[in-house]
């Protein structure tokens, strides 16, 4: 293998002006993919097609009608829903809010289809008509029936009536993305209009449609936002510890042109661009300074040992070559497992860095020496790099071995003590905190589940087995009681379903009296009331979106607070529990609805990239094993590999508690990241054997004097990059930043404390016939 390193180097610098020249093609090549380059908003791209659930959710949807909403909740400063002025601003804004492009629906206090008998007819009509010419005792009487009606009540009005909303409900034909940028951009308008016009009343703005906008919308401002400030970092953290400009610069090409590559890449096979894989520049941005790092560490150490500049890039990328190519290759595994994940954008993460991995790699190794080679180096020999840098790690590596037990020791209780952690931890994930504070739509459902409503919402279908069956007494029964169980239920705001209605028409067919307000007697007299009502709504209030086509099914939807993936599933599995136990086999269903696919999601994730995150560590063991040309040293790896990530997540079960979808994938993502460490620190362990036949505590000071301090520069560039990552507005990214940040600060401490704890303790003097 050293020959080949020695030729390579030797062919790379002889043809360095036709590299530089190839890497330009390849560059431009790569970039023109970059026009195909599609995006998604919608937040149902983290559902792939064989979730179960999700495929569920599309089949409620294509029997009734779509989740897709623009919901505004209206806040007069007086506390009082129930005045004119503030009535008349609801009609007005009801009325305009059927412009929305692709809306379908429009509820609110003021168009709810209230009913009545006249004259032995059934009356339907909008609750608030001419809200200007109003009297009091009418306000007051709308108010009493707005507040005491089940459909309205903790839906669209609140208990006290301070808080109403209107609900407008969409359905994209999913023709373009810009769709979701038209739906946003009329409903900001909108809103602009209902603010100046009624300066007395607070208005905000939420609903599905509206958090698909924002996960466009906060994966843009990722790439505006975090990429410059994570270029600036770079440049200032590589300028300071490498002490050159030319090598920073040599350092910036690179990076920005392996992460054009890997994003052109991604075009051209037609990857698609999400709120998750919008991180992926920042990550390829840190992730490819690692390989620039270790040759222009070890190509100053030898120019300033006294070595002319070729000799010295051909010398650093003999030495460098395997290590490099060894961590861009698990580095690109690492990423690679997350195409087990059951979210699709972490898939199309994944992909985009392999790519930018693999071209940071190519880059490194081709492009960086010639272009080095060309650039006017000047290092004077024994500079004060040289003198500074190598003693600190000396210093270092003269304290571990002094320390050797007392290290391993404590760091082997440090491992165990931290990992124990992982048992605080809790899968849970709530999609309306995905967005901090900073963002409007967060404020605004914050808001709206505080005063008003649950934004998370369960679907059932219930079936009743026949054609027309939904006007059987006995099936409105079960629905009933059915409901008034999920009423009980102490996270449960909400329950909307057709037997509300039906009781109502009955009370209102018998003199309005209250003891009628119940399920009608028999299947004849429920399809007349039915029929009645129906006949009576308006074009868009129809009943389309409760019942099914032939009358068979009807769909009851409940609003509930549970503040945890956990508690929503149990909440439906007692859901389940109680259809088995007390309604008909054809009623046996499961909840529905995004709140139930995100209360399952992370589980779902976590078990399938356990099983990726496996696979990624057989192979990658394989490959050190084969690389290191030692089982031992491969074994001995695993533990500063695999430990990292445990110590993590035991931190975050102390501090946190909760694990969401984004940190489900940690392993896989960082697996890869960590191995280099481990890879740069056992090559050059190994070379002190093989090529030097020091003894273990000679071939510990040689590893930290030749690799330690590049190891660290990467480290604290791969540190730093992920923490600007961890400034995302978006949970997901941030989380998901915070974390890998974390991990890659331990991995550096297991590999600096137990690797050479471990080394020097297995063997203190191997030979190089023993350990190869």
């Amino acid at each position: 293998m050293n020959r080949f390193e020695r030729m390579f180097a030797d062919w790379v610098i002889k043809y360095r002006l036709w590299i530089l020249v190839a890497t330009v093609l390849l560059v431009v090549a790569s970039m023109g993919g970059m026009q195909y380059l599609k995006s998604s908003s919608d937040l149902r791209v983290f559902f792939s097609d064989k979730n179960p659930q999700f495929q569920a959710l599309e089949a409620l949807e294509n029997t009734y009608s779509k989740s897709d909403n623009i919901f505004f909740v209206i806040a007069p400063k007086d506390g009082n829903v129930f005045t004119r002025p503030t009535l008349k601003a609801i009609e007005e804004l009801t009325e305009a809010s059927w412009q929305i492009p692709h809306s379908s629906r429009v509820d609110s206090v003021t168009n709810f289809q209230h009913t009545r008998v006249q004259d032995d007819d059934l009356i339907v009509e909008d609750l608030v008509l001419d809200a200007e010419g109003l009297s009091q005792d009418a306000l007051a009487e709308i108010k009493d029936i707005a507040v005491n009606e089940p459909l309205l009540l903790n839906r669209l009005v609140s208990p006290t009536g301070h808080v109403t909303g209107v609900n407008v409900n969409i359905i994209k034909p999913g023709k373009s993305d810009a769709e979701v940028g038209e739906i946003a951009a009329f409903a900001f308008g909108l809103l602009a209009d209902f603010k100046a016009d009624n300066p007395d009343i607070d208005i905000y703005l939420t609903g599905m449609s509206m958090y698909d906008y924002n996960y466009g919308k906060s994966g843009k401002d990722d790439i505006v936002k975090l990429v410059p400030i994570m270029l600036v970092l770079l440049l200032l953290i590589l300028g300071i510890l490498l002490r050159s400009v030319l090598a920073t610069l040599s350092t910036l090409v690179i990076i920005i042109i392996s992460t054009f590559t890997g994003i052109g890449l991604a075009g051209w096979l037609g990857i698609q661009l999400n709120v998750v894989s919008m991180s992926a520049p920042t990550i390829i941005l840190t992730l490819a300074v690692a390989d620039s790092v270790h040759l222009l560490v070890t190509m100053l150490q030898n120019m300033r040992r006294g070595m002319d500049k070729l000799g010295a890039i051909a010398e650093s990328l003999r030495i460098n070559f395997q290590p490099i190519f060894l961590t861009s290759l698990t580095t690109a595994i690492g990423f690679l497992t997350m195409n087990f994940s059951d979210a699709p954008p972490f898939r199309d993460l994944g992909n985009i860095v392999a790519l930018g991995v693999t071209a940071a790699f190519l880059y490194s190794v081709f492009f960086l020496p010639a272009f080095l080679a060309v650039l006017p180096f000047r290092v004077k020999a024994g500079a004060a790099g040289a003198r500074t840098a190598k003693p600190i790690m000396e210093r270092f590596a003269n304290f571990i071995i002094r320390n050797r037990k007392r290290v391993l020791a404590g760091t082997v209780a440090a491992v165990l003590l931290l990992a124990a952690g992982t048992m605080k931890i809790d899968l849970n994930d709530d999609f309306f905190k995905y967005f901090d504070e900073s963002y409007s739509i967060r404020r605004a459902s914050d808001f709206a589940m505080e005063n008003l409503t649950a934004l998370e919402l369960i679907d059932y279908s219930l079936d009743s087995g026949e054609t027309g069956g939904i006007n059987d007494p006995e099936y409105l029964k079960k629905i009933d009681e059915f409901a008034q169980w999920y009423r009980a239920q102490p996270s449960v705001v909400h329950v909307s379903t057709i037997t509300d209605i039906m009781k109502r028409l009955n009370m209102n067919m018998n003199g309005n009296d209250p003891a009628y307000y119940r399920i009608p007697r028999s299947r004849e007299l429920a399809a007349q009331y039915l029929l009645l009502y129906e006949i009576s709504l308006p074009f868009g209030l129809d009943l389309n979106n409760q019942i099914d086509v032939d009358k068979s099914m009807t769909r009851m939807r409940v609003a509930t607070s549970a503040t945890t993936a956990r508690a929503k599933r149990e909440l439906d599995k007692r859901a389940q529990a109680w259809l088995r136990a007390n309604a008909p086999e054809e009623m046996w269903t499961a909840g529905s609805g995004i709140a139930i696919i995100f209360a399952h999601i992370s589980e779902r994730n976590i078990n399938s990239m356990l099983g990726a995150s496996f696979g990624a560590l057989v192979i990658i063991s394989g490959i050190l094993v084969i690389a290191l040309r030692s089982l031992r040293l491969g074994v001995i790896s695993l533990v500063p590999n695999i430990a990292p990530a445990f110590m993590a997540f035991g931190i975050w079960g102390l501090m946190v508690g909760q694990v969401g979808l984004a940190l489900s994938t940690i392993v896989s993502l960082t697996l890869g990241i960590v191995v280099d460490f481990t890879i740069h620190f056992m090559s050059k362990y190994q070379r002190a054997h093989n090529e030097m036949d020091l003894s273990a505590e000679d071939s510990v000071r040689y590893t930290f004097n030749t690799v330690g301090t590049a190891i660290v520069i990467s480290t604290i560039v791969l540190v730093v990059g992920f923490t600007v990552l961890a400034f995302s507005g978006f949970k997901l990214n941030s989380d998901m930043g915070q974390m890998t940040a974390l991990t890659i600060t331990l991995a550096l401490m297991l590999d600096f404390l137990f690797l050479p704890t471990v080394l020097m303790s297995l063997k203190k003097k191997p030979s190089a016939k023993e350990i190869s």
